[in-house]
């Protein structure tokens, strides 16, 4: 399970004395730790697997976009800060869909769906949620199906 590899993770980074490693992972392990926290009031059932790289998905998000800010702040140092968290919460994140095989993908299941207009965007966006969110970024991915149904 990937909770466990992050916990091994840790304290092998621990015992080799990675400072910044060892944060990074704490503080990934501090976000799983406040979701699970949030699911105990929800009635949603989720994978365990699949809330860990949904928390991946978003820290790395964030990641991104605080380096793109600091950049443009002129903050080399936090921007590089940030560039180290985003390497570490990247090595257990499932490999991300290319544009090429995302648009094989909704290709297929606009095929299979019979989907045809604009009006059947939310079907084909939860279809292509469900079989492979954890490989998309679906910010791009919407813009994609958007494309090919107009």
């Amino acid at each position: 399970m990937l909770r466990d590899d992050i916990k091994a993770a840790t304290i092998a980074a621990m015992k080799a004395g990675e400072k910044d490693r060892t944060a990074a992972l704490r503080l990934i392990g501090a976000k799983i730790k406040d979701r699970d926290i949030e699911m105990r009031t929800s009635t949603k059932e989720i994978a365990d697997d699949d809330l860990v790289v949904e928390v991946l998905q978003k820290m790395a998000k964030q990641r991104r976009e605080s380096i793109d800010l600091y950049v443009q702040g002129g903050r080399e140092e936090l921007a590089a800060q940030e560039r180290a968290e985003l390497a570490v919460i990247e090595e257990f994140l499932p490999a991300m869909l290319g544009e090429a095989e995302t648009s094989a993908a909704i290709e297929a299941i606009k095929a299979e769906l019979g989907a045809s207009s604009i009006k059947d965007m939310g079907r084909v966006i939860a279809e292509l949620k469900a079989r492979h969110g954890a490989q998309l970024d679906m910010s791009k991915a919407s813009g994609l199906v958007k494309a090919a149904l107009s």
